[in-house]
């Protein structure tokens, strides 16, 4: 009798757990994640091209998940224009996950500016090869 009834609690049990990994919401990948790098100083790009489509991706749901890359001339832009930097902070309050490549804060001085603008200075090659060899969706501008 012991044996039917941990038989039925096994069963239970699993059922169950399959049940609640089925309920899960899907981990965000490549085929959901807009990877935008940014390196242009130009502020008509910047305005104009790149942070309007990347924050309208995120707003829009036309990814689940937008991530901007500040990279080389862009940074300088990102902490000295008022303007792009409150757009940066409106795209971070909705969503998109903004970094900044640390060796180019460096070399252009901006790496606490950067910091103070709540950007994610880290190095960024290693992630933006994987990001590239796991095939997920990147525009430069």
């Amino acid at each position: 009798m012991k044996n039917k009834y941990l038989i039925i609690i096994v069963i239970l049990a699993t059922f169950l757990t399959r049940v609640a990994v089925a309920q899960q919401p899907a981990a965000t990948g490549p085929a959901d994640t807009l990877v935008v790098m940014w390196t242009s100083g130009d502020p008509e790009v910047a305005n104009e091209a790149c942070l309007m489509y990347a924050h309208a991706a995120k707003k829009n749901k036309w990814f689940k998940e937008v991530i901007l890359i500040v990279w080389g001339p862009s940074q300088r832009l990102a902490v000295e224009n008022s303007e792009i930097k409150d757009k940066i902070a409106s795209m971070q309050h909705d969503g998109v996950i903004i970094q900044a490549c640390v060796a180019c804060s460096n070399m252009l001085g901006v790496t606490d500016e950067l910091k103070a603008c709540s950007i994610d200075v880290r190095g960024m090659g290693v992630p933006l090869t994987k990001y590239l060899k796991r095939g997920y969706k990147v525009i430069s501008y």
